[in-house]
């Protein structure tokens, strides 16, 4: 549900297949009949973008039928806190839940009574009526099939199958798995999606598990690992929060981030109390023992508290003129970006943009592309070509957090770099000038340890090290130092992350990837193809953070004695005082919960229990069904008082258009998805003739039902509008989209692919004049020129999921 596995993750679905030859039931829940729904045992149908709805209506079948498993949730869960009698439910609270101010939520009644220790206070036998599984049931009693069907589309009698069939695995020998990717991501209620199936997976028993879980399927190969290593604005390598302001000593930042996490219970690990040695060490990683941690934490960049600086933000300050150079970093934002048309009218207001890519692409060719007059644009554009995948050696982190290490096959062409080189070389550069000058930065920049690659006699960067890049992101010791009583030399890497230190005597870029290049070698070119676990664990292949631990929060699998609730596939089993546990890396050493001295498997969370209630979140501790900011009806018949969620926000600027509710101009739900055949906005598969020919032009894909209404033919060349602009494309007339009854109303939904862009391999559209045409180009332009700029309120991911079009035949469109 919110993937489509067997064309956009072929991969991993060789181990769905596996499993179905094994007897388990797919289950596939998609706005269109796809390829992984033709190989599903059961298929259900939805409009886009009321995922809550229906998993909310599992969510009551659960509960009301009771297939939740009663003691995992009892146990391991928050489902028996007792929650502040202040807190009110959108149920009780005209749609919204205790707390909003405008778009934002005052949090203070959504905390736990807890006891004269200050431990949460628990009933597990769940009768109190604010306890969290009470307040829970009453928050969906409302989800009935009925309703749901309503809301989504999906007739009863699918969703009773589809409820029936995914409850059963809450028992003790069974679990069930989800894959999701963009298709639950990219929406308003986008976190809330996946906080749906967690609380689903919770109820149900399947977190911790082997087949559990709530597995995303990552849109390319290594967006794990770039997660995990500060690809995002607001963490720093390790998920570790950023720095602001407010926080302006490391002192001050320790004190904060160790009292946001910390418990009084003692049954709780709260493992993110070891946030000193984790930021003391990546200060360390930077600095060497050049500076102090202390004073590398005064070098480090700060944000000022709660400024936002992520994708839709950084296009809005961009197109705002607040920003003046963009460096465009293995990316087509021209394409990729949602409500494409503003962020290239952003474009033509830089200064300058750096495009660092294989090719050229719609980004650095922005300023002769449709609409755009160059004699008006001065942003200067430089082209950095880098190498590909295959041109550079190095490591990918996959969806299952497998770290696997790849080595180069061909030396990149020309003068193509490889990214560590073309950002050493930017270093030197850089540095060069602060030396020159007095900046406020110079020591912040001159003092960093930056000796992965060296200046030859003739200036230019030779080749980086990047396995001294990979023995940096592990750590090592700056000091000769004795820890859990095994004595360590100035220079040895780290063993695991149990061994760094708050005092500047341990280095480590990253505190989950410490284990993964130690005095053993690369843990991440490891290949031994043994499973000794028997489950497909395949623990000496590769290497898996944390400290190789393949399946996380795996004390779960197992009972309070230690033994395996599904004993044909443990995970872990406790084996006694002396050889403890065996099987995976246990999720903390400690004795199972009937042991003195232990602590609760969800190490991670300050409770040592898994999140049912969830005050993290910035739209509700709970989800709830709310509409899509463009919306096809007036009610939302889960909270009608309150029809899209509250706490969005919403961009204004010129450019910045959106359909109204049931706007007649845009009838017609759309959704965008990939092919097999394209990669991405198709800047490395769309020159490929053979790729080309097999898909050589964006289209659009409806109902014949939809075509015949608009008398549109197989094959018409068809304009697809929306509030923000339009699209040329080609009609692809299937049963694979059917209408729906929504409210008693027929609705049309329609799908396009998102790899397409204005460039084609025609003379002067190329940069060489000169070069053969291929028999087939690609034709058409992003299908993000339709999508609006407004995202989530917890990750401001974009809602490109579910918005209106219209959809009409071209003039001159036949077939």
């Amino acid at each position: 549900m919110g993937s489509n596995a067997a064309e956009n993750h072929p991969i991993s679905f060789k181990w769905v297949t596996r499993a179905k030859e094994k007897g388990a039931t797919l289950l596939s829940v998609d706005p269109r009949f796809t390829r992984t729904s033709a190989k599903a045992d059961n298929y259900a149908p939805l409009r886009s973008g009321t995922d809550i709805a229906f998993l909310g209506g599992m969510i009551k079948y659960i509960i009301e039928n009771e297939k939740y498993f009663t003691e995992y949730l009892a146990e391991y869960t928050n489902a028996a806190f007792i929650l502040n009698p202040d807190f009110k439910l959108p149920v009780e609270n005209k749609g919204v839940f205790s707390g909003l101010n405008g778009n934002k939520y005052d949090k203070s009644s959504w905390k736990f009574v807890k006891d004269g220790r200050g431990v949460p206070v628990r009933d597990k036998s769940f009768s109190d009526p604010m306890c969290v599984f009470q307040l829970l049931k009453k928050e969906f009693d409302r989800y009935d099939v009925e309703t749901v069907s309503s809301i989504t589309g999906t007739p009863v009698e699918k969703l009773k199958e589809i409820y029936e069939t995914y409850s059963e695995t809450g028992v003790k020998d069974k679990s069930g798995t989800i894959m999701y990717a963009m298709g639950w991501t990219q929406h308003t209620v986008g976190v809330q999606n996946i906080r749906t199936m967690a609380i689903i997976q919770l109820l149900l028993g399947n977190m911790g598990v082997a087949g559990g879980g709530v597995n995303a399927l990552r849109g390319e190969s290594n967006v794990q690992g770039s997660t995990d290593h500060c690809l995002l604005f607001h963490i720093l390598p390790g998920y570790l929060t950023t720095p602001n302001t407010g926080w302006p000593t490391l002192n001050d930042y320790k004190k904060a981030k160790v009292a946001s996490v910390s418990t009084n219970d003692p049954l709780s690990a709260s493992w993110w109390t070891n946030y000193p040695k984790y930021i003391s060490s990546l200060m360390t990683a930077h600095y060497g023992l050049n500076v102090s941690p202390e004073q590398a934490y005064l070098y480090f960049p700060k944000l000022d508290p709660g400024v936002n600086y992520s994708w839709l933000e950084v296009w809005d300050q961009v197109y705002k003129e607040n920003i003046k150079g963009v460096l465009a970093w293995g990316m087509n934002p021209a394409c990729s970006g949602a409500d494409s048309n503003k962020v290239r009218a952003a474009l033509a207001k830089l200064d300058w943009l750096v495009n660092v890519n294989i090719f050229d692409n719609e980004t650095g060719s922005f300023w002769k592309g449709p609409g755009m007059d160059p004699a008006t644009i001065n942003t200067e554009v430089f082209m950095l070509p880098c190498a590909g995948s295959v041109e550079k050696e190095g490591s990918i982190t996959n969806s299952g957090r497998w770290m696997q290490w790849r080595y180069k096959a061909v030396n990149p062409p020309g003068i193509a770099l490889p990214d560590s080189e073309i950002m050493t070389e930017l270093y030197y550069k850089i540095k060069e000038k602060m030396e020159a000058n007095n900046s406020v930065l110079k020591e912040a920049f001159t003092q960093l340890t930056w000796d992965y690659g060296k200046k030859g006699i003739d200036g230019k960067i030779k080749e980086v090290d990047i396995h001294k890049v990979a023995k940096e992101i592990n750590g090592y010791f700056l000091k000769d130092k004795v820890v859990n009583g095994k004595p360590f030399k100035k220079g040895d890497l780290v063993p695991s992350f149990a061994f760094l230190q708050d005092d500047g005597s341990t280095s480590s870029g990253n505190w989950l990837y410490c284990n993964s290049y130690t005095a053993k070698g690369n843990m991440a070119a490891r290949r031994n193809g043994v499973d000794k676990s028997g489950i497909g664990l395949y623990s000496e292949w590769s290497w898996c953070w944390p400290v190789n631990r393949r399946i996380i929060y795996n004390r779960a699998s197992v009972d309070l004695n230690g033994d395996p609730w599904a004993p044909h596939k443990p995970v872990i089993k406790w084996t006694g005082p002396v050889t403890k546990w065996k099987g995976d890396v246990p999720d903390g050493g400690w004795a199972p919960m009937n042991s003195a001295g232990t602590k609760l498997p969800f190490i991670m969370k300050p409770d040592g229990v898994a999140s049912v209630f969830g005050p993290g979140r910035a739209d509700g501790p709970f989800p709830t069904h709310y509409e899509p900011l463009e919306c096809p009806v007036e009610k939302n018949l889960i909270n009608p008082d309150q029809l899209m969620n509250p706490t969005v926000h919403i961009y204004d600027t010129d450019k910045d258009v959106y359909a109204e509710v049931c706007d007649p101009n845009y009838p017609i739900v759309a959704t965008t998805y990939r092919v097999s055949e394209h990669w991405q906005t198709g800047v490395m598969t769309r020159w490929q003739p053979w790729l080309a020919e097999m898909q050589p032009s964006n289209f659009v894909e409806m109902s014949e039902e939809l075509a015949d209404l608009k008398r549109i033919k197989n094959g018409d060349l068809v304009k697809v509008s929306s509030a923000r602009g339009e699209l040329l494309a080609v009609a692809i007339v299937t049963k694979r989209f059917k209408p729906m009854k929504i409210q008693g109303n027929e609705l049309h939904q329609v799908g396009i692919p998102w790899h397409f862009g204005w460039r084609t391999t025609e003379k002067g559209q190329n940069g060489d004049s000169n070069a053969p045409i291929p028999e087939v180009f690609t034709f058409g332009d992003a299908a993000n020129l339709l999508t609006p700029g407004v995202g989530d309120p917890n990750t401001r991911i974009p809602e490109t999921k579910a918005f209106l079009v219209n959809v009409e035949k071209a003039k001159g469109g036949g077939a």
